[in-house]
């Protein structure tokens, strides 16, 4: 990919100005040494809690999030591949509990946690929250994975040092949502989850689902005094066939957290992948739900958006059918997930395919504006080049040392999400007509999307789990001889000055995000 101008120069003078002007509270020799309170420790003791007005929290009234009565629509990003790594996002393969267990294997306890923790530290830094507000966004979702507060080894004892990184992003002045995106057992069947497998064992073992309830009350009591914090985001896209473990679950939460935090707003994604409301009887109280509107037309293998009336008609159908729940209950819409993915200049026809891309994701914000009660963050604000607002330049020494791999992980295609598979239709497709015929109900088994996917209920457990799995260790392989010096540059490739923006997504969200609804449905 060729070399952006940097994110700064697409900022005004005095914001460039005064993002030189403030120094990094995260620097080596300014890092705060954050603690929290440890029952098992009580020398360990956080700052005193943020006494507020309750008038001063986002709450749902009628169809809108308000403050202090007065409607706010909350437009922003998703900060995916941070505290829920993907590995389209950062480029290893697997899923993110497998890539630790072998970066621990190559580099040793100590480099380990060092490097992590600088990953996290420049993945999202006070120049990111700037940018961000310059952007338009106020608010901004963010992806966490049950494993930063607690270890299967060590079920139900909640890991205070997991709050040290989202805690900062909670004190931005931006407005956040706390993502749950990856729950024990796997709350869905896909690797966004950090699911090694293709069951979602959550909603099987009543265990898994009362170490979740654990943790939620844990963050409830850690945040009920924040007003930043716009809410909690339970359940990432969950995938539960019969829905009636799904509703239970979730009102099982509701109650755990509502005992500890009456203020703060409950996030509820649909059932299948955050698309499917039917389950869903009257909205739970200051309850907002989410759907997400990913276009098949902005991704691979499909017929793409080229703006006819036709494909016009599919983004309206689809968002219709998406929030007809809200819609029918007068109550606030949040969409939580949408983007097209993007193809770098190796690709034959890049700049045509992201041209349409681009005019997708327009359309869909033009359509977004139509609703007087939608929010919406998009997914997602950095990743190495995939869908981000930003990402690493290429030059960087994280993209420099994995491009190899990339190349063997793009023709393996062990990811899921803006790969093209086709060179390997061969091999699936007669697989797949295969099993359908030996079995016809597999192209109606659940979650349907799969079936219709291209056959993704072969390709997941074969590519993305089997064969993914198996290449951890060479992408782990090529950190294993580095400095922490080195490690620390590695890690610093993501901080926002190392980072380019994708300047098209960028002008049409912020005219977007600033803009807000401009009518009614």
């Amino acid at each position: 990919m060729p070399v952006a101008a940097p994110l700064s120069s697409t900022l005004p003078q005095a914001v460039v100005a005064s993002l030189k002007a403030i120094p990094s509270p995260l620097s080596v020799a300014a890092t705060p040494r954050y603690h929290f309170d440890n029952p098992e420790d009580p020398t360990i003791k956080s700052p005193a809690p943020l006494t507020v007005d309750s008038s001063r929290f986002l709450h749902v009234q009628g169809k809108h999030i308000c403050l202090e009565g007065k409607p706010k629509v909350l437009r922003g990003a998703c900060l995916g591949g941070w505290m829920m790594m993907e590995n389209f996002m950062t480029g290893f393969p697997g899923h993110e509990h497998q890539l630790r267990a072998g970066m621990l294997k190559a580099l040793g306890k100590e480099k380990y946690e060092f490097f992590f923790d600088k990953f996290l530290e420049y993945y999202f830094t006070e120049a990111d929250a700037q940018a961000f507000k310059n952007a338009g966004f106020n608010f901004i979702r963010l992806g966490v994975n049950y494993r930063h507060f607690e270890d299967d080894s060590n079920p139900r004892v909640f890991k205070y040092e997991g709050l040290k990184h989202l805690d900062r992003c909670a004190r931005y002045g931006i407005y956040s949502v706390i993502d749950l995106h990856a729950l024990p057992g796997g709350q869905n069947t896909d690797f966004h989850c950090d699911n090694p497998t293709d069951k979602a064992l959550f909603w099987v073992h009543k265990d898994f689902q009362d170490r979740a309830v654990n943790i939620w009350e844990h963050l409830a009591e850690h945040y009920k005094n924040n007003p930043w914090v716009a809410g909690y985001n339970a359940l990432n896209e969950p995938v539960e066939e019969s829905g009636e473990i799904l509703v239970s679950v979730m009102k099982r939460i509701e109650n755990a957290i509502r005992a500890i935090d009456p203020n703060h707003i409950l996030f509820w994604d649909g059932n299948g992948f955050a698309s499917d409301f039917r389950q869903f009887k009257e909205p739970l109280p200051n309850s907002v739900y989410s759907c997400h509107d990913y276009s098949s037309m902005g991704l691979p293998n499909n017929p793409q958006y080229t703006g006819t009336d036709e494909d016009k008609a599919k983004l309206v159908q689809s968002i219709e059918w998406k929030t007809e729940f809200q819609r029918a209950h007068n109550a606030p819409i949040w969409n939580g997930e949408f983007g097209p993915t993007y193809v770098d200049t190796d690709t034959k026809g890049h700049e045509e395919i992201n041209a349409q891309r681009y005019e997708l994701l327009q359309e869909q914000l033009r359509l977004y504006d139509t609703y007087p009660n939608i929010s919406w963050t998009v997914w997602c604000w950095k990743d190495i080049g995939i869908c981000g607002v930003v990402h690493p330049s290429p030059d960087s020494k994280y993209m420099k040392l994995i491009k190899p791999f990339l190349e063997h992980k793009k023709r393996a295609c062990v990811d899921s999400w803006g790969v093209d598979a086709s060179h390997l239709d061969h091999l699936f497709k007669p697989m797949w007509e295969w099993l359908c015929g030996e079995a016809p109900s597999m192209r109606y088994k659940y979650p349907k999307v799969f079936a219709g996917d291209r056959g993704k209920h072969l390709f997941r457990p074969v590519r993305m789990c089997l064969l993914a799995e198996e290449l951890v260790p060479e992408f782990c392989a090529l950190f294993a001889d580095k400095s922490h010096q080195e490690l620390d540059a590695i890690a610093k490739s993501f901080h926002l000055d190392n980072c380019t923006p994708r300047t098209k997504l960028l002008s049409a969200l912020t005219l977007h995000a600033k803009a807000g609804p401009t009518s009614s449905v």
